[in-house]
């Protein structure tokens, strides 16, 4: 028999034919105040925590997604994601911005019902944010994300999430600073940095619109 062959889940950079290739995706919970108020959670500032999701879960701007299979209640989190291009372990904040290699736009798919029922047990969330095509990313923008920046989510046409990046909790130094004393950061790896509020369901049919200031949207609709 012989070994199977596997490809590298990669992303569009903007102004490129060349594709980023994913490692691995890290996932920030809760980094804005109004975010973890509307999931009943207290906004202090603690230590930031950390969830993944498989690279393969990688999907580009403008693709139609089956809709996710064991949930009724699909939920969109707008994200600034920051892709790495050098390694690093316990870095300090202000080396941290070093090792990006660019940043976009993304929605971390929730199933959020999968998610209320692993809490409730003390269970992994693994299933209900690690599914297939749970990670839509836009392509790449060079360069170091802005500290400031709108931020927003519409379906259909509705805005639903709006926000600004200078409201994360933890900004996007302190994220990378704080990740890498639990692993070693490599190239490849991509950082979800947390959602404002206004999350919500998406039902079939229906399209997602996600932007951050002015690098290209992501956008991607469910059958």
């Amino acid at each position: 028999m012989q070994l199977p062959r596997l490809t590298t889940p990669t992303l569009a950079v903007a102004g490129s034919a060349d594709r980023f290739p994913v490692r691995r995706i890290y996932c920030v919970g809760l980094n804005y105040a109004d975010h973890a108020r509307e999931m009943g959670n207290d906004p202090k500032r603690d230590p930031p925590f950390f969830f993944s999701k498989p690279s393969d879960a990688v999907v580009d701007s403008g693709a139609h997604l089956p809709f996710p299979v064991h949930t009724a209640n699909l939920h969109h989190e707008v994200e600034l994601v920051v892709a790495l291009g050098a390694a690093g372990a316990n870095v300090k904040s202000d080396h941290a911005s070093a090792l990006i290699f660019g940043y976009a736009v993304g929605i971390d798919l929730t199933r959020r019902d999968l998610q209320a029922a692993a809490k409730k047990t003390g269970r992994p969330w693994d299933m209900a944010k690690g599914f297939d095509h749970s990670a839509p990313i836009g392509p790449l923008a060079l360069g170091i994300p802005p500290a400031t920046a709108p931020i927003s989510l519409s379906v259909d046409g509705q805005v639903r999430q709006s926000g600004d990046l200078a409201d994360m909790i933890w900004q996007v130094p302190e994220i990378i600073a704080s990740l890498s004393t639990f692993v070693a950061l490599a190239p490849g790896d991509l950082i979800f940095t947390g959602t404002p509020s206004g999350v919500g369901p998406i039902a079939p049919g229906q399209w997602l619109h996600g932007s951050i200031g002015s690098i290209d949207p992501i956008d991607v609709c469910f059958e």
